[in-house]
């Protein structure tokens, strides 16, 4: 069966609970609005327990017709900090937090609408790092605040989440977005994702041939739509950027003795500092006597990522949405604007990597490792994921004033999933 065409509304808004009541009165005519929503409108409620802070999103999904696939009507975000992890010795404390998100669901799904609308809570990084015992009472004080709540509430509602749901979210987001899943673009779109620890590729595989050659742990599937779809996802663990750039200067997996320095021609000639990651202390600096520059760096860097990554032929005619740290050395180095974002073509990134590492001292108020970091990007897109000098990637935080986040495709999965939607 072919899937049907995703249309997102015009009115596709990122909402606070401040703007709420506006938002109804001035985009919606009185009978549309979903304070008086028909059958055919319906929520999903999503939180996002990260490391540092507590995100819903609460998704409003109209279906004008069972033709039709249902449209993005709306998205209400509020944010609480710290992070559920913050506290580990008070589970009942970390819980209330969540409980006052909450509420504004209470406020913003229609009553009738109260029991077809799913509420589901997943966690990152940040409990991941507690021991089993205490990120289990703190996810046992949520489900009692989920089960006390007026929505329904699946099974696994409250869990910690593993990087394959989180790029199926975040690729099912982007797909959407873009139509793909319909088959309304067929020039497709993947999403590259660079973290501090890892980083991630993932795209839908247009070819038979891709299947046949990429390893079997690199495809996920999953339903959607009554089709089945085959998903090329896979988290890199130690090529994000920090962990690269202590693989760049050797000292990755290596017991630092005490005063060792570790020296790298990607670092300003004269530089000598302390850097603290991961619970270590590493002192380094750059080439006293050596080179320095983009030519001898990009050599150092380049024995990281080559060979190291799965080269699929086809992501080559492919242009991919970039997230993170992609993003943000994009903003330092004035490539994309803070608030815009921009589209930028691979070979971007390498001129503006030699334009900083031939001319570090111009740039030594910013971080001294922005060469290092640049030369990796560049070094990571060209030669570790095999992209095209002109391959292009669209780097954003929001599309269509919604956030660009896994928790619109993981939501979408979990109305699909439950047969909320038509």
């Amino acid at each position: 069966k072919t899937p049907k065409p995703l249309a997102f509304s015009s009115f596709s808004f990122v909402l606070s609970h401040l703007n709420r009541e506006m938002w109804f009165q001035d985009f919606f005519p009185p009978n549309m609005c979903p304070i008086n929503a028909k059958d055919n409108t319906f929520y999903g409620i999503m939180f996002d327990a990260g490391s540092t802070g507590t995100r819903i999103h609460i998704y409003t999904f109209v279906q004008k017709s069972p033709e039709n696939l249902p449209e993005l009507e709306g998205e209400i975000f509020e944010s609480v900090k710290p992070g559920l992890s913050a506290y580990a010795d008070q589970p009942e404390k970390g819980a209330e937090t969540v409980k006052r998100l909450l509420d504004m669901a209470i406020d913003a799904v229609p009553p009738h609408l109260w029991k077809k609308t799913p509420v589901v809570l997943k966690a990152t990084a940040g409990l991941r790092l507690l021991s089993e015992e205490k990120a289990q009472s703190l996810l046992l004080e949520v489900r009692e605040v989920f089960e006390e709540s007026p929505f329904l509430v699946p099974e696994d509602s409250v869990s910690i989440m593993d990087g394959s749901y989180e790029a199926l979210g975040a690729a099912l987001s982007m797909m959407l977005f873009a139509g793909q899943l319909s088959g309304q673009n067929q020039h497709t779109v993947g999403t590259l994702d660079l973290g501090g620890a890892s980083t991630q590729i993932t795209f839908l595989p247009q070819f038979e041939e891709t299947l046949k050659e990429t390893p079997g742990d690199f495809l996920t599937s999953f339903e959607m739509f009554n089709s089945t779809y085959k998903l090329y996802t896979h988290s890199y663990l130690g090529f994000g950027l920090k962990a690269a750039r202590l693989a760049i200067l050797g000292a990755l997996n290596v017991e630092a003795v005490d005063g060792q320095m570790f020296r790298s021609s990607c670092l300003p000639k004269q530089l000598e500092a302390e850097w603290h990651f991961g619970g270590m202390k590493y002192r380094y600096g750059g080439n006293k006597e050596g080179e320095t520059g983009f030519k001898p760096c990009y050599l150092e860097v380049l024995k990281v990522v080559e060979g190291k990554l799965h080269q699929p032929d086809e992501i080559r005619g492919r242009s991919f949405y970039a997230f993170s740290y992609y993003y943000d050395r994009a903003v330092d180095t004035n490539l994309i604007d803070y608030e815009q974002g921009g589209v930028l073509e691979v070979r971007d990134f390498e001129r503006k990597a030699e334009e900083v590492c031939d001319n570090m001292e111009k740039y030594n108020s910013a971080s001294p490792f922005l060469c290092m970091d640049l030369v990796y990007i560049t070094a990571l897109l060209k030669e570790g994921f095999g992209f095209r000098d002109n391959t292009l990637l669209q780097l954003t935080k929001k599309v269509n004033n919604v956030e660009t986040s896994w928790t619109l495709g993981a939501t979408f999965h979990l109305l699909q999933s439950l047969g909320i939607t038509y």
